[in-house]
């Protein structure tokens, strides 16, 4: 993300900031003191890496630092966790897909994601895609099937509860083939066994594939967005191909619960701002991501309906019990 339009985004945070001033004295002061945000993945990935480009204009804009803090592990729990236990001063937050990480996935959490959470506003929509080896033998979607039909077939994903998961689940049900779907703690390692082909193909968003997709390194087969991705005119939707199949990953932000209401209004004004500034827009056009915001009187019951609805698939699939 250029620092031109990254200036955009901030210009937009420098106006909600003021008008919305007058309201508290914390908000006129936010932050005054070093902000945390979490990350429940490992580096390399879309989360880490669009964070870590926000984090560096947040210290430019707000003379403040703004560590970025990765705790994979657990299926993100260690990180949901540390963001739900920490204060709601506004000293932490984290871009999350929080339907991904929901109350209704895991057992033993010491969460639930609406009660400790502050789901602060949603931002963007993440279309996700397929991507294989370049060298490997298949270069079609129905390459990819004949060869899951005949040979060992492994495909990667996110952590179980994912996405990611769920969309490799829910195409591998409708192609009717038997192929071992692998979790990973995040997109980075991930790429890493499809380049070394120990996986065939890998479920990702275009972040995690943009790298290797530059280096000739991985192809594109298919995607699971309920229409062609602009990035990618000439791939295919898995729906163009005859499977029932679509998704796409919401992604917001959220704070501990009981975060000020005046910082949560700071966000929710800012964000909708930046998403309509036309060098803004650029920058999501090119990472291939949907602007999608979802004001914050609506963002918690979405979140509650997506996590609802992915959990009864991932246990009706036998992912999760």
């Amino acid at each position: 993300m250029t620092q031109f339009t990254l200036r955009s985004f901030f210009i937009a945070v420098s106006l909600s900031a003021f008008v919305f001033a007058s309201t508290a004295a914390h908000a006129q002061n936010w932050p005054d003191k070093p902000v945390r945000l979490i990350i429940g993945y490992t580096p390399g990935g879309t989360v880490d890496g669009w964070t870590r480009m926000a984090a560096r204009r947040f210290e430019e804009r707000f003379k403040q630092p703004f560590v970025v803090e990765n705790k994979p592990g657990a299926n993100a729990t260690l990180a949901t966790t540390a963001l739900a236990q920490g204060p709601a001063d506004g000293t932490q937050f984290s871009f999350i897909a929080m339907s991904t990480q929901g109350r209704n996935f895991q057992k033993n959490v010491t969460y639930d994601t609406m009660k400790d959470f502050e789901p602060l506003a949603g931002i963007y929509a993440a279309p996700y895609a397929f991507a294989a080896n370049a060298q490997a033998p298949f270069k079609t979607v129905k390459d990819l099937i004949d060869h899951a039909k005949t040979k060992r077939s492994g495909w990667g994903a996110a952590n179980p509860a994912s996405l990611e998961r769920q969309a490799a689940e829910q195409f591998k049900a409708a192609a009717k083939v038997n192929a071992a779907v692998v979790s990973h703690e995040g997109g980075g390692e991930m790429m890493i066994n499809v380049l070394n082909g120990t996986l065939d193909m890998g479920v990702g968003e275009y972040q995690e594939l943009r790298a290797q997709l530059a280096a000739g390194k991985v192809r594109v087969l298919a995607t699971f967005n309920p229409e062609r991705i602009p990035k990618f005119p000439e791939v295919p939707t898995l729906k163009e191909l005859g499977y029932n199949v679509s998704l796409e990953k919401f992604r917001g932000i959220a704070a501990p619960k009981g975060l000020p209401l005046d910082v949560i209004k700071i966000w929710e004004t800012a964000i909708p701002l930046a998403l309509a500034d036309p060098d803004f827009k650029k920058i999501y056009d090119a990472e291939a991501l949907i602007p999608a915001f979802i004001p914050h009187s609506q963002y918690g019951a979405f979140t509650e309906r997506f996590a609802q609805n992915a959990a009864a698939f991932l246990k009706s699939s036998g992912v999760i019990k």
